[in-house]
């Protein structure tokens, strides 16, 4: 049986391979394409069933694309999304004007989107994915990973669900890289939750630098669902509900909350291995064995758990190569406790944290000039600025260089580095074509 087929156009990569990957599994045959002269290309051929077309693409823009299309099949139904135009009236003017079957703001529920479409083109039914291998299986060893520096890590920890946050013990804790090794990588442990049902790793990549766009991919779509990140033998899952980070699992025996005390200097080495006794290993018994001996109490507990789980997060920030998957789910399991972690504020801290000048160098040049983006995936409100930060931003107007505002910033050139590449990376600013 044919299956209809759906232009898809969007310049966010990871979005498009997310949304592609969704039509797919909902009975569609996607035709994905990152600007509007590819998209007119890509559907010479045989035209689509429906378009689900940005509103501002690189070369054109999504009205102008939707013209075009309509010269050669009249009745298109085109569904506009867009970061940039907002409100009512916009969705009012582009269904009036451009005659949209149908209007989404971003962020917007990947599965509205899929029963928009389906509205318009009933689609035969999906057969159910087949589950993938997992990255999480065993593969050639690495011998060592990379070492962190020591990382500092914020003090509050909020969790989900109208459960209480938790002011930090003290104003931070130095979290010590852990020195690893091949006994550092448990394979008996799973990394991620047997119970969660899903399509397996279907969107599967290279990770390089792509971390932040993966998780604006996420957040863009309101994906639930997993993002699962390797390198070698080391797995590292974090956990998205409605395109917020949860909560995250790791096999790296020292990720573990028993031996992360440790690492903070919470506990002993003698206690720490009297709680893994008397546990058997496992996180939630390890942290009510702690409770019961004196040694946590019973308010800490849930705050320095919270913490082992951001330390987790971000350490993948610190990965420069390595495999990721995105596994999606309708639902996902009820967790220990779930972190209130706002995507583009990990982005943000996790960049001036973690990213070093070497890497900056690469991915940033002295030369470039930035721009406010027109379709940022956060609001300005949204993010937590520094003073100076706040100050630095409205002079990125395309007139002057990286090297000027970093002078201008009167910060360290790190520092300030780190800050403009994290607005590329919320594309809170782009580069100037």
């Amino acid at each position: 049986m044919n299956r209809p087929q759906i232009l898809l156009v969007d310049d966010t990569p990871e979005l498009l391979r997310l949304l592609t990957h969704l039509l797919r599994e909902n009975g569609f045959d996607p035709i994905p394409a990152g600007q509007g002269k590819e998209a007119l290309r890509a559907v010479q051929a045989a035209p689509p069933a429906l378009a689900v077309i940005d509103i501002l693409l690189p070369d054109m823009t999504g009205y102008q694309l939707a013209e075009s299309l309509r010269r050669t099949n009249a009745s298109l139904p085109v569904i506009f999304i867009s970061g940039v135009f907002r409100g009512s009236k916009q969705a009012a003017a582009a269904r009036q004007k451009y005659g949209a079957a149908d209007f989404f703001e971003k962020p917007f529920n990947a599965h509205e989107l899929m029963a928009a479409i389906r509205r318009h083109v009933p689609a035969p039914e999906a057969p159910p994915p087949e589950r993938m291998p997992s990255l999480m299986g065993n593969e050639p060893a690495c011998e060592e990973d990379h070492r962190l520096d020591p990382m500092e890590i914020s003090g509050v920890v909020r969790l989900a669900g109208g459960k209480p946050n938790f002011a930090s013990p003290a104003p931070s804790l130095i979290l010590q890289p852990p020195a690893f090794n091949a006994a550092s990588i448990d394979l008996t442990a799973p990394a991620q939750p047997q119970e969660a049902q899903g399509s397996g790793n279907a969107v599967q990549g290279d990770l390089g630098d792509s971390l932040p766009s993966l998780i604006n991919a996420f957040h863009l779509s309101r994906e639930t669902g997993e993002l699962v990140l390797s390198r070698g033998r080391i797995k590292k899952v974090i956990f998205f509900r409605s395109g917020m980070p949860v909560y995250a699992r790791s096999n790296v025996i020292s990720d573990r909350l028993g031996q992360f005390l440790f690492r903070i200097g919470k506990i002993t080495e003698d206690q720490l291995a009297q709680a893994l006794t008397l546990s058997g290993g496992d996180d939630a018994r390890v942290a009510e064995t702690l409770v019961r001996q004196g040694l946590l109490n019973s308010e800490e507990a849930p705050y320095f758990a919270g913490q082992q789980v951001k330390s987790i997060i971000y350490s993948v920030f610190c990965w420069e190569d390595g495999a990721y998957g995105m596994n999606f789910h309708r639902a996902l399991p009820r967790f220990p406790l779930e972190l209130d972690l706002h995507p583009g504020n990990l982005i943000l801290r996790a960049t001036r944290r973690l990213y070093k000048a070497e890497r900056l160098q690469r991915l940033l040049s002295m030369e470039d000039r930035l721009i406010p983006s027109l379709q940022p995936t956060y609001a300005l409100n949204e993010l937590e600025l520094e003073t100076w930060e706040a100050r630095l931003l409205p002079r990125a107007d395309g007139t002057r260089t990286v090297a000027e505002l970093i002078a201008m910033s009167g910060q360290s050139a790190l520092k300030a580095m780190a800050f403009l590449y994290a607005m590329l990376s919320l594309t809170i600013l782009e580069r100037r074509a």
